[in-house]
């Protein structure tokens, strides 16, 4: 059992329990962690992992102080503009990785699987960021299904994650049916 299985079927866990209940689904979305006035917001997704858009370069040290020790950056090089983010997230103390996820040709369980061994070696919580969140909820929804999660709450995790047009490729990789969207 991996590290990041207990806190995915705890979610799931919740996330049934709060539709059973029919709380207002606002409640069931992942907390933000910092702010969005003070750049990309994170959403907390479990003790060890958050995600969101591209954070700006001077939010590097508001990340490590919301406790994150690792950044992952699904991001092609060609989308950084010339912008290391390697350096910037070294600079604020930060371990970092980056994997090309291009779009969905790139939403594979091999990618989910390389970030998941990431995330399971990081020293404490992690951040997964893309351009908007869209990949990094993908990814998240394939490494939940991978830990056991059901496909359906797993892509149901994937959209708090910020998932949104990379649902169908997710979903075929997962073997459901199109969403009824």
């Amino acid at each position: 059992m991996t590290k990041l299985l207990a806190p995915f079927l705890l979610l799931g866990g919740a996330l049934c329990l709060a539709s059973c209940a029919s709380v207002d689904p606002g409640s069931t979305q992942a907390r933000a962690a910092v702010p969005a006035e003070a750049g990309t917001p994170l959403h907390q997704v479990s003790d060890r992992l958050y995600t969101a858009g591209q954070p700006a370069p001077a939010q590097w040290a508001d990340i490590r102080a919301a406790g994150v020790t690792t950044v992952i950056n699904l991001r092609p090089a060609q989308e950084m503009a010339g912008r290391n983010e390697a350096a910037e997230v070294a600079a604020a103390g930060l371990e970092y990785h980056q994997l090309d996820v291009a779009g969905p040709q790139d939403i594979s369980r091999a990618k989910a699987a390389q970030v998941q061994a990431w995330i399971s070696d990081a020293p404490g919580p992690v951040l997964l960021h893309c351009a908007s969140g869209n990949r990094a909820g993908a990814l998240l929804a394939l490494i939940a299904a991978s830990d056991g999660m059901p496909a359906e709450d797993a892509v149901e995790l994937g959209r708090r994650g910020g998932m949104t047009s990379m649902e169908a490729p997710v979903r075929e990789v997962l073997g459901l049916p199109a969403a009824d969207r």
